[in-house]
Protein backbone atom coordinates (compact mmCIF):
# COMPACT_ATOMS: atom_id res chain seq x y z
CA UNK A 1 0.00 0.00 0.00
CA UNK A 2 1.41 3.34 -1.07
CA UNK A 3 -0.72 6.16 0.31
CA UNK A 4 -0.01 9.59 1.74
CA UNK A 5 -1.74 9.04 5.08
CA UNK A 6 -1.01 9.03 8.80
CA UNK A 7 -2.85 6.52 10.97
CA UNK A 8 -5.43 4.76 8.77
CA UNK A 9 -8.07 5.12 11.49
CA UNK A 10 -7.68 8.92 11.33
CA UNK A 11 -7.83 9.15 7.54
CA UNK A 12 -11.41 10.40 7.20
CA UNK A 13 -11.31 12.96 10.02
CA UNK A 14 -8.00 14.40 8.85
CA UNK A 15 -9.32 14.65 5.29
CA UNK A 16 -12.43 16.52 6.48
CA UNK A 17 -10.29 18.87 8.57
CA UNK A 18 -8.25 19.62 5.48
CA UNK A 19 -11.36 20.49 3.47
CA UNK A 20 -12.79 22.74 6.19
CA UNK A 21 -9.53 24.54 6.83
CA UNK A 22 -8.95 25.02 3.10
CA UNK A 23 -12.47 26.36 2.40
CA UNK A 24 -13.72 28.17 5.52
CA UNK A 25 -15.78 30.56 3.38
CA UNK A 26 -17.80 27.68 1.95
CA UNK A 27 -18.15 24.93 4.59
CA UNK A 28 -18.08 24.41 8.34
CA UNK A 29 -18.87 21.84 11.01
CA UNK A 30 -21.90 22.88 13.10
CA UNK A 31 -20.51 21.17 16.21
CA UNK A 32 -17.56 19.05 17.29
CA UNK A 33 -18.28 16.08 15.04
CA UNK A 34 -16.09 16.19 11.93
CA UNK A 35 -18.43 13.71 10.26
CA UNK A 36 -21.06 16.45 9.87
CA UNK A 37 -20.34 19.30 7.46
CA UNK A 38 -22.67 22.05 6.23
CA UNK A 39 -22.44 25.09 4.00
CA UNK A 40 -20.90 28.06 5.77
CA UNK A 41 -24.12 30.08 5.73
CA UNK A 42 -26.36 27.27 7.01
CA UNK A 43 -29.15 27.28 7.93
CA UNK A 44 -30.89 29.23 5.19
CA UNK A 45 -34.00 30.54 6.88
CA UNK A 46 -37.21 29.88 4.97
CA UNK A 47 -35.52 27.64 2.42
CA UNK A 48 -35.39 23.89 1.98
CA UNK A 49 -32.25 22.20 3.23
CA UNK A 50 -30.67 19.33 1.30
CA UNK A 51 -28.70 16.67 3.16
CA UNK A 52 -26.65 14.00 1.42
CA UNK A 53 -24.22 11.45 2.75
CA UNK A 54 -22.43 8.19 2.30
CA UNK A 55 -19.10 6.51 2.72
CA UNK A 56 -15.79 8.27 2.25
CA UNK A 57 -13.47 7.33 -0.59
CA UNK A 58 -15.51 8.95 -3.35
CA UNK A 59 -14.39 12.59 -3.17
CA UNK A 60 -15.73 14.89 -4.48
CA UNK A 61 -18.94 12.87 -4.22
CA UNK A 62 -21.04 13.68 -1.15
CA UNK A 63 -18.93 16.11 0.84
CA UNK A 64 -17.61 17.95 -2.21
CA UNK A 65 -21.08 19.16 -3.22
CA UNK A 66 -21.93 21.12 -0.09
CA UNK A 67 -22.27 24.78 -0.93
CA UNK A 68 -24.39 27.46 -2.55
CA UNK A 69 -26.81 26.13 -5.14
CA UNK A 70 -26.03 22.52 -4.22
CA UNK A 71 -26.44 20.49 -1.02
CA UNK A 72 -26.77 22.17 2.37
CA UNK A 73 -25.08 19.49 4.45
CA UNK A 74 -23.50 16.05 4.47
CA UNK A 75 -23.08 13.18 6.89
CA UNK A 76 -19.74 11.42 6.36
CA UNK A 77 -19.09 7.72 6.88
CA UNK A 78 -15.88 5.74 7.02
CA UNK A 79 -14.43 4.55 3.72
CA UNK A 80 -17.20 2.78 1.80
CA UNK A 81 -19.40 2.77 4.95
CA UNK A 82 -22.62 4.57 5.79
CA UNK A 83 -22.71 7.52 8.18
CA UNK A 84 -24.70 6.93 11.36
CA UNK A 85 -28.30 8.01 11.81
CA UNK A 86 -27.17 10.39 14.57
CA UNK A 87 -24.75 12.10 12.17
CA UNK A 88 -27.45 12.42 9.53
CA UNK A 89 -29.83 13.84 12.14
CA UNK A 90 -27.22 16.39 13.27
CA UNK A 91 -26.76 17.50 9.67
CA UNK A 92 -30.54 17.75 9.33
CA UNK A 93 -30.89 20.01 12.36
CA UNK A 94 -27.96 22.16 11.25
CA UNK A 95 -29.46 22.94 7.82
CA UNK A 96 -33.11 23.17 8.83
CA UNK A 97 -34.41 26.66 8.11
CA UNK A 98 -38.06 25.94 8.74
CA UNK A 99 -38.98 24.77 5.23
CA UNK A 100 -38.09 21.09 5.59
CA UNK A 101 -35.14 18.98 4.50
CA UNK A 102 -34.64 16.79 1.44
CA UNK A 103 -32.53 13.65 1.83
CA UNK A 104 -30.75 13.07 -1.49
CA UNK A 105 -28.25 10.21 -1.59
CA UNK A 106 -27.31 6.98 -3.37
CA UNK A 107 -29.38 3.81 -3.21
CA UNK A 108 -27.30 1.63 -0.87
CA UNK A 109 -28.75 -0.51 1.90
CA UNK A 110 -26.83 0.91 4.86
CA UNK A 111 -27.43 4.49 3.78
CA UNK A 112 -31.15 3.88 3.29
CA UNK A 113 -31.46 2.29 6.73
CA UNK A 114 -29.68 5.13 8.55
CA UNK A 115 -31.32 7.95 6.62
CA UNK A 116 -34.72 6.42 7.38
CA UNK A 117 -33.84 6.34 11.09
CA UNK A 118 -32.73 9.97 10.89
CA UNK A 119 -36.03 10.90 9.24
CA UNK A 120 -37.84 9.40 12.24
CA UNK A 121 -35.68 11.49 14.58
CA UNK A 122 -36.37 14.61 12.51
CA UNK A 123 -40.09 13.93 12.68
CA UNK A 124 -39.90 13.97 16.48
CA UNK A 125 -38.37 17.47 16.19
CA UNK A 126 -41.10 18.59 13.76
CA UNK A 127 -38.64 18.83 10.86
CA UNK A 128 -40.42 17.51 7.74
CA UNK A 129 -38.26 15.44 5.41
CA UNK A 130 -38.55 13.83 2.02
CA UNK A 131 -36.21 11.31 0.40
CA UNK A 132 -34.99 10.90 -3.18
CA UNK A 133 -32.52 8.15 -4.02
CA UNK A 134 -29.92 8.36 -6.76
CA UNK A 135 -30.30 5.21 -8.84
CA UNK A 136 -28.64 5.80 -12.18
CA UNK A 137 -26.34 2.76 -12.56
CA UNK A 138 -27.78 1.01 -15.62
CA UNK A 139 -25.53 -2.03 -15.17
CA UNK A 140 -26.74 -2.80 -11.65
CA UNK A 141 -30.34 -3.72 -12.53
CA UNK A 142 -32.48 -3.96 -15.67
CA UNK A 143 -34.89 -1.16 -16.47
CA UNK A 144 -37.79 -3.23 -15.11
CA UNK A 145 -36.08 -3.00 -11.70
CA UNK A 146 -34.95 0.61 -12.04
CA UNK A 147 -35.92 1.56 -8.49
CA UNK A 148 -33.36 -0.96 -7.18
CA UNK A 149 -30.40 0.40 -9.12
CA UNK A 150 -27.29 1.74 -7.42
CA UNK A 151 -26.63 5.46 -7.29
CA UNK A 152 -23.36 6.59 -8.89
CA UNK A 153 -21.97 9.72 -10.58
CA UNK A 154 -25.27 10.79 -12.16
CA UNK A 155 -26.51 11.98 -8.77
CA UNK A 156 -24.43 15.12 -9.38
CA UNK A 157 -27.13 16.25 -11.83
CA UNK A 158 -29.74 15.87 -9.08
CA UNK A 159 -27.60 17.81 -6.59
CA UNK A 160 -27.30 20.65 -9.09
CA UNK A 161 -30.98 20.81 -10.00
CA UNK A 162 -32.39 20.35 -6.50
CA UNK A 163 -29.87 22.81 -5.05
CA UNK A 164 -30.84 25.46 -7.56
CA UNK A 165 -34.53 24.91 -6.81
CA UNK A 166 -33.97 25.17 -3.06
CA UNK A 167 -31.91 28.34 -3.41
CA UNK A 168 -34.60 30.06 -5.47
CA UNK A 169 -37.16 29.30 -2.74
CA UNK A 170 -39.13 26.29 -3.99
CA UNK A 171 -40.97 24.39 -1.26
CA UNK A 172 -40.03 20.89 -0.08
CA UNK A 173 -42.50 19.06 -2.32
CA UNK A 174 -41.26 20.95 -5.38
CA UNK A 175 -37.57 20.42 -4.61
CA UNK A 176 -38.15 16.70 -4.06
CA UNK A 177 -40.14 16.46 -7.29
CA UNK A 178 -37.35 18.15 -9.24
CA UNK A 179 -34.74 15.81 -7.76
CA UNK A 180 -36.90 12.79 -8.61
CA UNK A 181 -37.49 14.05 -12.14
CA UNK A 182 -33.75 14.41 -12.73
CA UNK A 183 -33.01 10.98 -11.25
CA UNK A 184 -35.65 9.42 -13.50
CA UNK A 185 -34.01 10.96 -16.56
CA UNK A 186 -30.40 10.09 -15.69
CA UNK A 187 -28.43 6.99 -16.66
CA UNK A 188 -24.81 5.98 -16.01
CA UNK A 189 -22.43 3.22 -17.11
CA UNK A 190 -18.89 2.70 -15.81
CA UNK A 191 -15.76 0.68 -16.46
CA UNK A 192 -13.00 -0.39 -14.08
CA UNK A 193 -9.37 -1.01 -15.04
CA UNK A 194 -7.78 -1.53 -11.61
CA UNK A 195 -9.02 -1.84 -8.01
CA UNK A 196 -8.93 0.64 -5.18
CA UNK A 197 -6.82 -0.13 -2.10
CA UNK A 198 -8.65 0.35 1.20
CA UNK A 199 -6.60 2.49 3.64
CA UNK A 200 -7.60 0.49 6.71
CA UNK A 201 -6.64 -2.93 5.33
CA UNK A 202 -4.22 -2.28 2.48
CA UNK A 203 -6.21 -4.79 0.44
CA UNK A 204 -7.74 -4.30 -3.04
CA UNK A 205 -11.52 -3.98 -3.27
CA UNK A 206 -11.60 -6.55 -6.10
CA UNK A 207 -9.23 -8.52 -8.33
CA UNK A 208 -8.64 -7.73 -12.00
CA UNK A 209 -5.85 -9.28 -14.05
CA UNK A 210 -3.37 -7.16 -15.98
CA UNK A 211 -4.76 -6.18 -19.35
CA UNK A 212 -8.38 -6.74 -18.30
CA UNK A 213 -11.29 -4.37 -17.91
CA UNK A 214 -14.69 -4.77 -16.26
CA UNK A 215 -17.72 -3.02 -17.72
CA UNK A 216 -20.49 -2.07 -15.30
CA UNK A 217 -18.38 -2.29 -12.15
CA UNK A 218 -19.70 -0.42 -9.11
CA UNK A 219 -17.85 2.33 -7.26
CA UNK A 220 -17.18 -0.07 -4.37
CA UNK A 221 -15.97 -2.82 -6.68
CA UNK A 222 -19.36 -4.48 -7.13
CA UNK A 223 -19.33 -6.96 -10.03
CA UNK A 224 -20.08 -5.65 -13.51
CA UNK A 225 -21.70 -7.23 -16.55
CA UNK A 226 -18.67 -7.93 -18.75
CA UNK A 227 -15.04 -8.77 -18.06
CA UNK A 228 -12.53 -9.10 -20.86
CA UNK A 229 -9.40 -7.79 -22.53
CA UNK A 230 -8.82 -4.04 -22.45
CA UNK A 231 -10.24 -2.39 -25.57
CA UNK A 232 -9.64 0.94 -27.29
CA UNK A 233 -11.14 4.18 -25.97
CA UNK A 234 -13.68 4.33 -28.80
CA UNK A 235 -14.88 0.76 -28.24
CA UNK A 236 -15.14 1.37 -24.49
CA UNK A 237 -17.11 4.56 -25.09
CA UNK A 238 -19.50 2.65 -27.37
CA UNK A 239 -19.99 0.01 -24.65
CA UNK A 240 -20.91 2.69 -22.14
CA UNK A 241 -22.97 5.05 -24.30
CA UNK A 242 -25.21 2.63 -26.21
CA UNK A 243 -26.97 1.34 -23.06
CA UNK A 244 -27.57 4.93 -21.95
CA UNK A 245 -29.25 5.85 -25.22
CA UNK A 246 -31.42 2.75 -25.00
CA UNK A 247 -32.28 3.18 -21.33
CA UNK A 248 -33.33 6.82 -21.71
CA UNK A 249 -35.04 6.04 -25.04
CA UNK A 250 -33.20 8.91 -26.71
CA UNK A 251 -34.05 9.78 -30.29
CA UNK A 252 -32.84 12.30 -32.84
CA UNK A 253 -33.60 15.82 -31.68
CA UNK A 254 -33.29 15.07 -27.95
CA UNK A 255 -31.08 17.27 -25.79
CA UNK A 256 -28.71 15.85 -23.19
CA UNK A 257 -26.16 16.77 -20.55
CA UNK A 258 -23.06 14.56 -20.50
CA UNK A 259 -20.76 13.78 -17.58
CA UNK A 260 -17.52 11.89 -18.30
CA UNK A 261 -16.22 10.99 -14.86
CA UNK A 262 -12.83 9.68 -13.77
CA UNK A 263 -12.81 7.12 -10.96
CA UNK A 264 -9.62 8.38 -9.32
CA UNK A 265 -6.57 7.21 -11.25
CA UNK A 266 -7.45 7.93 -14.87
CA UNK A 267 -5.73 10.95 -16.42
CA UNK A 268 -7.90 13.81 -17.59
CA UNK A 269 -6.43 13.42 -21.06
CA UNK A 270 -8.00 9.97 -21.34
CA UNK A 271 -11.38 11.32 -20.25
CA UNK A 272 -11.26 13.84 -23.07
CA UNK A 273 -10.40 11.05 -25.53
CA UNK A 274 -13.58 9.33 -24.32
CA UNK A 275 -15.62 12.52 -24.57
CA UNK A 276 -14.43 12.95 -28.15
CA UNK A 277 -16.17 9.73 -29.14
CA UNK A 278 -19.23 10.46 -27.00
CA UNK A 279 -19.55 13.67 -29.02
CA UNK A 280 -19.22 11.73 -32.28
CA UNK A 281 -21.89 9.22 -31.23
CA UNK A 282 -24.25 12.01 -30.20
CA UNK A 283 -23.80 13.75 -33.54
CA UNK A 284 -24.43 10.53 -35.44
CA UNK A 285 -27.61 9.89 -33.43
CA UNK A 286 -28.90 13.45 -33.81
CA UNK A 287 -28.55 14.24 -30.10
CA UNK A 288 -27.70 17.76 -28.97
CA UNK A 289 -25.22 18.01 -26.06
CA UNK A 290 -26.25 21.15 -24.17
CA UNK A 291 -24.06 20.72 -21.06
CA UNK A 292 -20.83 18.80 -20.65
CA UNK A 293 -18.79 17.94 -17.57
CA UNK A 294 -15.42 16.19 -17.89
CA UNK A 295 -13.31 15.42 -14.81
CA UNK A 296 -13.51 13.70 -11.44
CA UNK A 297 -17.00 14.00 -9.95
CA UNK A 298 -17.43 10.65 -8.18
CA UNK A 299 -14.31 8.59 -7.52
CA UNK A 300 -13.31 5.39 -5.79
CA UNK A 301 -9.98 6.35 -4.23
CA UNK A 302 -7.34 5.33 -6.79
CA UNK A 303 -9.46 3.03 -8.96
CA UNK A 304 -8.56 3.37 -12.63
CA UNK A 305 -11.54 3.68 -14.89
CA UNK A 306 -14.35 6.02 -15.86
CA UNK A 307 -18.09 6.39 -16.11
CA UNK A 308 -20.38 8.21 -18.51
CA UNK A 309 -23.68 9.75 -17.41
CA UNK A 310 -26.45 11.17 -19.58
CA UNK A 311 -29.27 13.41 -18.39
CA UNK A 312 -32.15 13.87 -20.83
CA UNK A 313 -32.88 17.59 -20.87
CA UNK A 314 -35.90 19.81 -21.19
CA UNK A 315 -36.02 23.58 -20.68
CA UNK A 316 -36.61 23.30 -16.90
CA UNK A 317 -33.79 20.83 -16.28
CA UNK A 318 -31.37 22.86 -18.38
CA UNK A 319 -32.23 26.09 -16.56
CA UNK A 320 -31.54 24.43 -13.20
CA UNK A 321 -28.20 23.08 -14.43
CA UNK A 322 -27.27 26.57 -15.62
CA UNK A 323 -28.00 28.25 -12.26
CA UNK A 324 -25.02 29.52 -10.23
CA UNK A 325 -23.40 27.21 -7.69
CA UNK A 326 -20.25 27.15 -5.58
CA UNK A 327 -18.73 24.45 -3.38
CA UNK A 328 -15.12 23.46 -2.72
CA UNK A 329 -15.21 21.20 -5.80
CA UNK A 330 -17.87 22.70 -8.07
CA UNK A 331 -18.04 26.31 -9.24
CA UNK A 332 -20.49 27.66 -11.80
CA UNK A 333 -20.94 31.40 -12.11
Amino acid sequence: MRKIINEPANFVDEMVEGIIWAHPDLVKTPGDDLRVMVRADAPQQGKVGIVTGGGSGHLPLFKGYVGRGLCSGVAIGNVFSSPSSDQIFEATKAVSGGAGVLYLYGNYGGDVFNFDLAADLADLEDIPTKTVLGRDDVASRPKSEKTERRGVAGIVFAYKAAGAAADRGDDLDAVAAIAEDVVENTATMGIGLSPTILPTTGQPSFELADGEMEVGIGIHGEPGIHRGALETADVISERLVRPLIADLELVAGDRIAVLVNGLGATPLEELYVMYRHVHQIAQAEGLSIEKRYIGEYATSLEMAGASISFLKLNDDRLALLNAPAKSPFFIQE
